[in-house]
This record gives C-alpha cells, structure tokens and sequence, in this order.
C-alpha cells in the first residue's frame, strides 16, 4: 500500500507517521504545501491513500485539485468541527479531527483495508466541500447548561462559562464567578454542542471560551499558555498540534 501524508505542520506529520508504523503502514512520503504536493504528483503515481490536511501554508489542500485529477482514498486531517463536514461522509471520505486520536486512526485505517476491489470508487466533489466549509449548515449549539445542586438546580448560561476541562476522569465548567462545576458530559460529546466560534479545544484537557481569554504567551516546544479571567487552577496550554488552527481560529 503507497501512503503519501500531505501536512504542513512537520511534526505533526511526523507524529502520524509514527501512529500510522504502529498499524504497519508504512508512509513513503510527506509533503507540506500545495505547491510541493503539485510538484510531486505530476512527476509521480498517484499513491493508494493520502492523509490530507485541509489548511496548508499556502493555502487549501484543494488547490491541488484543481491541477492533479486525484484517483486516490482520502482521510482529511482537520481541525473543522464535524457539523461542517457532512459532505465527507456523503462523499464516502474519512476525517480525523486534530489532534488525531490513535484509536480513531486505526479505525479510518481498517475502513479503508475493509474496501475490496469491487467496492464503489470514492468520488470526490471538493467544489461541494469548499462550499460547505465556507458556508456550514445552520444548526443550534448549546447556550446553557444545567447543574444540580443538592436538591437544587443551576442554571449556567455559556457565555458565563470560561473554561471546560477533564481532571481525574471527570468534565467540568469553569465559570467568571470562580466556580467549577462537575458535568454529566465529556469534552469529546461538548465538542459536538459547543459553538465553534467562541470555544475552541485547545488539547485533549481543555475547551477554551474566547470572550475570556485575558492574555497569551509563548510557552516551550512551540506551545502557548492562556491566561484567562478568573479560572487559574491549572495552568492551560495550547498543544503543539493545535497552536496553528488555534491562531487561525483567533483570527
């Protein structure tokens, strides 16, 4: 199997080679723009599967396509929220959403092994998607929570709420009064309910509400700390592989 991985960020091209060698599947080659994938495939056969970012330094992934006629499978690497991306899943691709989780990977992994030759060829309308990127299906997100209290119940708007966090197996909401409170949720099912434009996750620990964040700083290994309102418990790092949608995000 030829597995090409097209991402612009290096070490989290490096880290998914290192997850994809673990499943042994073996990478041949990583690019890291549109302009260098272009290049590469008009000199080389087109691989089995490619691992594509959809935001490359200079610009979107899709750009490529619109020079190279792609027969491959696909499996996007995003930061995108999932309700953005129901044409993947009508268009019979895979995604993993940043950062990749191992056990995620290998699922999309053996999905694509499962395909026989007879399977349906995966036909790709990237003008669809763009669209939808662009422009995502209107839906509600998530404006309060309610928490109880002993025998009482607590109304939290989200607009109160600075933080969400996992600690010791359990979520919680930090809120601009200083309180945590425990939820019955975990980040993974908030990323689904949150609106995306005012909280983003910036690890595998901690959701983060725009509105509160009171500064930013640089931080080891290419990492970032925020400082946020009140909520000061723990310290709250952007990881290394979200630093870049994260500043995207920002923007």
């Amino acid at each position: 199997m030829n597995v090409i991985i097209i991402e612009d960020e290096k070490p989290a091209a490096r880290r998914l080679c290192r997850l994809l060698a673990e499943l042994d599947v073996q990478v041949s080659t990583m690019l890291h723009s549109v302009e260098e994938a272009v290049s590469w495939f008009q000199v080389n056969q087109q691989p089995d599967l490619i691992f594509l970012d959809i935001q490359l330094s200079d610009g979107l992934s899709f750009e490529i396509f619109d020079v190279v006629d792609v027969q491959s499978a696909i499996i996007f690497t995003t930061a995108y929220d999932e309700y953005a991306l129901q044409a993947f899943k009508l268009n019979s691709i895979d995604y993993l959403l940043k950062p990749i989780d191992d056990e995620e990977l290998e699922v999309a992994v053996s999905k694509y092994k499962s395909r026989t030759p007879s399977s349906k060829p995966i036909s790709v309308d990237f003008e669809d998607i763009k669209k939808l990127l662009v422009h995502p299906l209107e839906r509600s997100f998530k404006q309060r929570f309610t928490i109880r209290l002993g025998q009482h119940l607590k109304i939290v708007n989200t607009d109160e709420i600075e933080c969400f966090y996992s600690e010791n197996k359990g979520t919680y909401m930090a809120t601009t009064e200083g309180r945590n409170y425990l939820l019955d949720t975990t980040l993974e099912q908030l990323e689904n309910e949150l609106e995306p434009k005012t909280f983003f996750r910036i690890s595998r620990k901690f959701f983060v509400n725009i509105n509160h964040i009171k500064d930013i700083i640089s931080y080891a290994n290419s990492r970032l700390i925020i400082k946020l309102n009140r909520y000061s418990d723990q310290e709250v790092i952007v990881s290394r592989e979200r630093v870049k949608d994260f500043k995207l995000w920002l923007e």
